[in-house]
């Protein structure tokens, strides 16, 4: 029995030395016998270092798997690739935190190792940054075996980054705001101040989240003032911020020849928006409109060449309203302006006239030619004319040349027109006395430009008198009027 506990207490003893041994530092006093890529002699250079390391990649892989690093992997092969390698000495009594090694062609790890060396131990040196934490690994030059030494927790700064698009912009047009480029941020801010410093918005981002659509509704310059903090609160200290322009409307500005438009119809009225101003920029288009007094649309013009003027002719009269709408050049559309003219026809004409006359009581023929004043009462509809000239006798005595006048009133519909009235004409032989006629008309307008016209018309007169019968005194004019 006592054999048996000596045993067992012999057994104990010697597990608790296993265990103390694998729990203490292991010294590493000599390199180079286990290598982990397969070369002769020291690897003479970086490059060379990063083309091993290409090469055992599968290899090197399953060592970061079995030493508890896999998640480390990728970003050491990105570091290797694009990062920097720098030359340092390991001290003697320097630690390695853990060492890939391959022995009888098998890869494994080896934890918890010193420099025991006689001398100092050159290796390539690189960090690893992943998660805020920065992984020095050092490749021993004698051997090629990759090592992590060291692990530093590092929380950056945060690195502010705002882009404000587009730049320049028109009133309540979507502006997106984007601070996905902020770097180690734990959270964005973004304040908005127009051109006077007014603060006028603000938002608060995440990296999950980092984008803002908003609208600017009045024209100017706006500053966008951005922040970021990292994970302790701490806030970025660089320069963050963007601006952003809103584009001025035009102003438009109407203006025409006539005010008021008296007795214009008929002749070209002149609306001009050359007028329109834009503050930063130019006005590239005006758009008119014109309507009647019941808002029904007549007519329309788009105007894109300066000096944008349009020339009207109208052919009723009427009240009018012309609206003009301006766009710059960068698509802004002004407020309509607008221009109520009202549009008068001419009533008031001159007029000559001229033609054959034939007068009863023997027969005479005569040449008469007279002026006078025409007065619309009812626009195209009632007219009143005043006029007097003078028959030019075609035959011998006792026939003799006149003067006549007339007074009439004409109704018209469409281009004929109709009336009667009277007259007075001088005596046309010696034997006989002047006369008060009752005259009648008939005519046709030739043409009609409003401001003038011309029409032919038959007009007889019969005298008023109990001794003077129609039969041997009326009188036949055939002639034209040309009314100015």
């Amino acid at each position: 029995m006592k054999n048996k506990k000596f045993v067992f207490v012999a057994i104990g003893i010697l597990v608790l030395l296993t265990i103390n041994s694998y729990a203490e530092t292991k010294k590493l006093k000599e390199i180079g016998r286990f290598t982990l890529v397969r070369i002769k002699g020291e690897v003479p250079t970086s490059e060379v270092m990063k083309i091993l390391l290409e090469k055992y990649a599968g290899d090197i892989k399953y060592g970061f798997d079995i030493a508890g690093y896999g998640d480390l992997y990728l970003p050491f092969l990105e570091q290797i690739r694009s990062g920097s390698v720098k030359e340092k000495s390991m001290a003697v009594g320097d630690k390695f935190m853990w060492m890939l090694f391959r022995s009888k062609g098998k890869i494994k790890v080896v934890k918890d190792l010193e420099w025991a060396g006689k001398a100092p131990l050159p290796v390539y040196t690189f960090v690893v940054n992943k998660n805020y934490k920065n992984y020095e690994f050092v490749m021993p030059k004698p051997c090629g075996n990759i090592s992590l030494v060291g692990i530093e927790e590092v929380i950056p700064d945060a690195v502010c980054s705002i882009t404000v698009t587009p730049v320049k912009m028109n009133v309540n047009d979507a502006v997106t705001v984007d601070m996905s480029g902020s770097q180690h941020a734990k959270s964005m801010s973004v304040d908005v101040f127009n051109g006077s410093g007014t603060k006028v918005a603000s938002k608060t981002l995440t990296p999950d989240s980092p984008r803002w659509q908003m609208r600017l509704p009045e024209p100017g310059e706006y500053v966008f003032k951005a922040g970021a903090v990292n994970i302790e609160g701490t806030p970025s200290s660089n320069s963050c911020e963007a601006r952003a322009y809103v584009n001025f409307a035009p102003i438009c500005n109407i203006w025409t020849n006539c005010l008021p438009c008296e007795d214009y119809v008929g002749r070209p009225i002149t609306f001009d928006a050359s007028n329109s101003t834009d503050q930063d920029g130019e006005v590239v288009k005006a758009d008119f409109e014109i309507t009647d007094v019941s808002g029904n649309v007549l007519d329309t013009l788009v105007d894109s060449d300066a000096p944008f003027v349009w020339e009207k002719i109208f052919d009723k009269p009427g009240i009018y309203t012309i609206t003009a709408v301006v766009t710059d050049d960068f698509g802004a559309m002004s407020k309509p302006c607008k221009l109520d003219v009202e549009v008068t026809q001419k009533s008031w004409f001159f007029f000559v006239e001229a033609g054959p006359l034939f007068a009863r009581g023997s027969h005479a023929y005569y040449a008469a030619a007279g002026l006078g004043v025409s007065c619309f009462i009812i626009p195209d509809v009632l007219d009143f004319v005043l006029g007097g000239g003078s028959a030019i006798s075609l035959n011998k005595a006792p026939w003799k040349s006149f003067f006549m006048a007339k007074a009439l009133l004409n109704i018209h519909a469409g281009r004929a027109f109709f009336g009667a009235g009277v007259g007075f004409t001088t005596k046309v032989r010696e034997e006989r006395t002047a006369d008060i006629d009752l005259i009648a008309n008939i005519g046709f307008d030739i043409f009609n430009n409003f401001t003038s016209k011309g029409a032919v018309f038959f007009e007889g007169r019969g005298p008023i008198g109990e001794d003077k019968t129609f039969k041997r005194h009326h009188k036949y004019m055939l002639g034209f009027r040309f009314y100015f």
